[in-house]
């Protein structure tokens, strides 16, 4: 029985000691936090906004064979010819395919198959393909 009475006793003790603890210190925690967690945190935004991100789309085929150096040649006249666009060389065996654009439509590549149609006579065809789309271009 005194057993019991003194473990009460202890608890109930214990119980008014950790209340009287939250009184004195409410509200006011303090937080310290190591300087290069920023640091890492704008890191991190920076490398975010600069990543590429894949997404089902639309590429314009050029030109395909199973000659590489014809396939560079092609890819060298598409780059000059249109240099705002990417320009892609695909091994598929065993043919090299030189596509051009990362579009999201199909529509948007229609109207570079038609300008490029008449620079390449072997067939410009649209094609679906994992496109690369910059955070830039996800806005719009």
């Amino acid at each position: 029985m005194l057993y019991r009475t003194g473990c009460l006793f202890l608890l109930m003790l214990a119980a008014v000691t950790v209340r009287a603890q939250d009184s004195a210190n409410a509200g006011s925690i303090k937080v310290s936090k190591d300087s290069r967690i920023d640091v890492l945190i704008k890191k991190q935004i920076y490398i975010n906004t600069l990543a590429i991100r894949n997404q089902p789309g639309f590429r314009v085929q050029v030109f395909s064979s199973n000659k590489r150096n014809d396939a560079n040649e092609a890819k060298a006249k598409v780059m000059q010819l249109f240099p705002e666009y990417r320009t892609y060389l695909d091994f598929q065996a065993p043919y090299f395919k030189v596509r051009i654009g990362d579009f999201k439509s199909r529509d948007e590549a229609s109207e570079l198959r038609d300008k490029l149609s008449t620079q390449f006579s072997g067939g410009v065809f649209v094609v679906p393909a994992i496109i690369n789309v910059s955070p830039e271009k996800e806005i719009e």
